[in-house]
């Protein structure tokens, strides 16, 4: 049974009203609550630094001072880039320092509070309170636009810094290799450069158009002046536009382009063939309206149903658009390139995060845009120098993290049987990286079945990644045809066993001899200070990083009970960590860690082993604890969604401990009601007894009793009814039989 499609978009009010985009801009969060539409080009935003790892999306919620907007940003993000085209307005003096937030003195820095900041989806605005002025920013697609309101009588400057960006704490500005500068009149300005920084060698083009001419225009070379020049090149470039009194409010467009200055401003002159600033913020608001409509709930928790709209608001920030209005790209091997009919090409995907939760929420709210993203990534990973994608931003492969997932995502894709997805095509391009490629210790773990701890770092989460990856791969070439290499795949994908030590019953690091590493701490991320042998992690979290074979998993500790005491000694110990851990090891119960992907997993893996009960205790109370209603509301890092994802899928009741799978683990519902359009069906979910308790005591689908502890994604998308009956004591026989816990490795 199908429940019908409503007319409009579920019933609900406009979701953008529950949407609070400061939620994560403090903490560890690192998403930054400017203006952008749903998976945009364009993140113009405010930023209050460009250099600590507090500040990787350009702002962070405790500083008290503002360098300036610019138009592109990471959101939530450990590492960092982008933050091009900085737009600081203001009166008097120029000043072209930015200074620091230990001592803003003599430079562009201005004050800033929050008493005088809105933002909401599409839209931000700020008072400045040292010079009054009120600067507003919305966005389309493929461009800024902000509106500038000066106090009367004062003349209005703007300075467009284009040497900002994004640098590493040990510089002293960001790396460019080279830049331009060009007015092409008094009412367009353009510019180019290339950066070297994480995405290095990545090229940026810009075109603005402003409503009032300039009187003047200054330009500076290393804070130098330059006259009498029509176009500025070099390294560190800025310019300061005089505009004189202004008796009405300044507005700038400002398009952005990979591929060049003619494609910058196409993008903006279609994108904003207008000067309309509140239209623009009403269709940014739109966009934002429907892309949040895919879900409806129901609560009397006004902070509950803000932490969950911003989660839906934040799972829409990346990838981004990285394609032009007339099709033109820069693609991963740094040409431009045209796309065909129908596709766009995207940036920003943070796969290592992502594959676990966001790509599959994805499949379920929007799976042709999830067959769009997968046939993208295959197209990024053929185009690339270094083959299948790892963490590719802007066209430039970053190598950021280890693994190379997006094979997980295209095999879930091809097991979800999403649209246009070229199984032969995918195989092309893994079929060497399965069995010829050497690089971050492929050799040694084909040879000898794990990577060494003293050959390579990260040994140890990467022969349990890898595993993982064979196994996605071992999907792709079966679709592909290639059953031979399906089946040494699938057994390869069993490599995870050879860094599990039973004695210690820990995954831990070996060395080429084949010894266990010494010294070990299970709380350690590496056996000594050059080896780091985890990724994110350390001991008691990667013991339990099996997503693909959780039943092979449960056989090297000898068994339900056991394995089941394993994960209870992981949430029961000292939370305590060695000098020198990461601080993005935030979010800890035990020695849990939610604010690293590698735990995100772990709660639901009691189902497993016959006790669901735990799942949904430990689910319920990751919910209630490491996601808050304000600026310090995510435990760890946003990580382009994948934070977000896993608060949407536990909170609607179900989870995907192994993506590839296509199927999903109860964990604890969060409302009473919950309904989510799936393709042309809605899923209606129901919790009777939701405050009562985090336990399920039973579940019927379309009426009729359902014993699993788990559901398929075919299920999920024919849409109908789910209904649980949750209370304060667990149901211990409840997912308990074999027949009815989770399939694994099937």
């Amino acid at each position: 049974m199908a429940l019908p499609v409503r007319a409009d978009p579920l019933g609900q009010a406009d979701p953008t009203l529950f949407v609070d985009p400061m939620i994560g801009t403090g903490g560890h969060g690192h998403v930054f609550p400017g203006a952008t539409v749903p998976f945009g080009m364009i993140q113009l935003s405010p930023d209050t630094d460009n250099a600590r790892w507090e500040a990787c999306s350009g702002y962070y919620y405790d500083d008290e001072t503002l360098l300036g907007f610019s138009h592109t940003h990471l959101s939530g993000t450990g590492a960092s880039d982008m933050m091009d085209l900085l737009v600081v307005p203001f009166l008097g003096e120029t000043k072209l320092s930015p200074g620091t937030l230990s001592n803003p003195e003599g430079s562009y820095r201005t004050r800033m509070s929050h008493e005088h900041e809105v933002a909401t989806p599409g839209y931000y605005s700020l008072i400045l309170p040292d010079s009054g002025i009120r600067a507003e920013l919305t966005a389309t697609a493929r461009a800024g636009l902000h509106r500038y309101t000066f106090p009367a009588g004062q003349r209005a400057r703007i300075l467009l810094d284009w040497t900002h960006g994004y640098r590493d704490r040990d510089r002293s500005q960001t790396l460019i290799a080279s830049a331009q500068l060009q007015a092409n009149s008094p009412t367009v300005i353009a510019g180019s450069r290339r950066v070297l920084q994480w995405a290095n060698g990545r090229h940026i083009h810009f075109a603005l158009r402003l409503s009032q001419p300039f009187e003047s225009i200054q330009y500076f070379e290393n804070d130098q002046p330059v006259d009498d020049i029509a176009a500025l090149t070099g390294r560190k470039l800025k310019a300061v536009l005089d505009f004189g009194v202004l008796s009405e409010p300044l507005i700038m467009k400002v398009g952005v382009s990979a591929v060049d200055i003619p494609g910058a401003l196409n993008n903006l002159d279609l994108d904003l063939p207008h000067w309309d600033f509140e239209a623009v913020r009403g269709a940014a608001r739109a966009l934002w309206a429907e892309a949040l409509s895919p879900i409806r709930i129901e609560t009397g928790n006004e902070a509950d149903r803000r932490i969950f709209t911003t989660a839906l608001y934040h799972a829409h920030m990346a990838p981004t658009l990285f394609s032009d209005r007339d099709g033109r790209y820069r693609g991963m091997d740094g040409q431009l390139r045209n796309l065909a009919p129908g596709e766009v090409n995207y940036s920003t995907y943070s796969l290592w995060d992502t594959y676990r939760t966001w790509h599959p929420l994805m499949t379920i709210l929007a799976p042709d845009r999830a067959a769009a993203f997968t046939r993208n990534l295959i197209d990024q990973g053929l185009q690339s120098p270094a083959g299948p994608c790892i963490w590719p931003l802007q066209g430039v492969e970053t190598y950021c993290m280890i693994g190379w997932h997006s094979a997980v995502v295209i095999a879930e894709a091809l097991n979800k049987g999403l649209p246009g997805i070229d199984a032969a095509k995918a195989w092309s391009l893994y079929s060497t990286l399965a069995f010829q490629r050497n690089e971050f210790g492929l050799d040694s773990y084909r040879a000898k079945g794990f990577i060494p701890a003293d050959v390579q770092n990260q040994s140890v989460s990467k022969t349990i990644e890898y595993s993982l990856d064979d196994w996605a791969m071992a999907h792709i070439a079966k679709f592909a045809g290639a059953r031979t290499e399906a089946q040494t795949l699938r057994q390869r994908s069993g490599n995870y066993r050879n860094v599990f030590d039973a004695k210690t019953q820990f995954m831990r690091p070996r060395l080429k001899t084949g010894r266990w590493a010494e010294p070990f701490d299970p709380r350690a991320m590496g056996h000594n200070p050059r080896w780091w042998d985890y990724c994110e992690s350390n001991a008691w979290q990667a013991t339990f990083g099996v997503q693909h074979d959780v039943y092979g998993a449960i056989a090297l500790f000898g068994g339900d009970a056991a394995f089941e005491a394993r994960l209870d000694s992981l949430f029961a110990a000292s939370s305590e960590l060695l000098p020198g851990a990461p601080p993005d090891m935030d979010g800890m119960i035990g020695q849990y860690i939610h604010g690293n992907e590698p735990s995100h997993h772990i709660a639901y893996l009691y189902a497993y082993a016959g006790t669901p009960w735990k799942t949904q205790a430990m689910v319920r109370k990751i919910l209630r604890e490491q996601y808050r209603d304000g600026p310090d509301g995510m435990s760890g890092n946003e990580d382009c969604g994948q934070m977000s994802a896993w608060y949407i899928m536990s909170a609607l009741g179900f989870y995907p401990v192994d993506p590839v799978s296509g199927t999903y683990v109860f964990g604890a519902p969060l409302f009473p009601v919950a309904e989510v359009q799936v393709g042309e069906n809605v899923l209606r979910i129901v919790a009777e007894g939701v405050d009562s308790g985090p336990y399920i005591q039973s579940i019927t689908r379309n009426g009729e009793a359902y014993t699993r502890s788990w559901i398929s994604h075919a299920d999920v998308m024919s849409g109908g009814e789910l209904r649980f009956v949750m209370g304060a004591e667990p149901n211990q026989d409840f997912g308990r039989d074999l027949a009815n816990r989770p399939p694994s490795f099937v």
